[in-house]
């Protein structure tokens, strides 16, 4: 019963960028937790259950949140090569 079909598309979405993210990121483990609720929120969805939009705005936003504070311990590509250039030539 979708309720909100872009509410619950954007949360499948969600769902699968919170999966991606790696072991390694110090995220993960809440992503983890967040990834679960959003599953719940979607089951509940195609079992017929009413899913709040008050809920769904929520899980929406805390998925955001956790991917965007993921996405700043990716290092800059350009600042790594430039780091990576500055170390060779230091030790020649």
């Amino acid at each position: 019963m979708a309720q909100d079909a872009s509410g619950l598309a954007l949360l499948k979405m969600l769902a699968a960028r919170l999966e991606r993210l790696s072991a390694d990121s110090l995220w993960s483990r809440r992503a983890s937790g967040a990834r679960r609720s959003v599953l719940k929120a979607l089951e509940a969805d195609e079992a017929g259950e009413e899913v709040a939009p008050e809920q769904l705005a929520m899980l929406i936003e805390k998925s955001f949140d956790l991917l965007e504070k993921a996405a700043r311990e990716i290092p800059d590509p350009d600042s790594f090569r430039q780091e990576q250039r500055a170390a060779r030539r230091g030790s020649h």
